[in-house]
């Protein structure tokens, strides 16, 4: 018996639109108060676990090619630090952009 392979591509961007009973079963699930929710196959989570816990450590973002205008001497600075230049710029930009959105 020779089973049939269906692949589809999904745009993340435009997803379909939800179908009435998807709707229904959402608002359901809305309408349950936590208290009727099964933990039990969760382990607690103590305050050992959060010291250690790592921000975003399986995110990996999606990136983009563009092209920048950087003045010489701080190409030649980035450079010169060994290979990665450019790496070294998204963290310094990454750094920046994170300290701006705590402000």
């Amino acid at each position: 018996m020779r089973k049939k392979i269906v692949k589809r591509n999904i745009d993340l961007a435009h997803l379909p639109p939800l179908t009435e009973k998807q709707k229904a079963e959402l608002a359901a699930l809305a309408a349950r108060p936590d208290s009727e929710i099964d933990y039990s196959d969760i382990p607690p989570l103590t305050e050992e676990f959060w010291k250690n816990a790592v921000r975003g450590r399986f995110y990996r973002p999606t990136k983009t090619s563009t092209t920048v205008r950087i003045d010489s001497d701080v190409l030649a600075w980035l450079r010169a630090q060994g290979k990665g230049y450019q790496s070294r710029i998204n963290a310094i930009l990454r750094r920046e952009m994170l300290d701006s959105l705590k402000r």
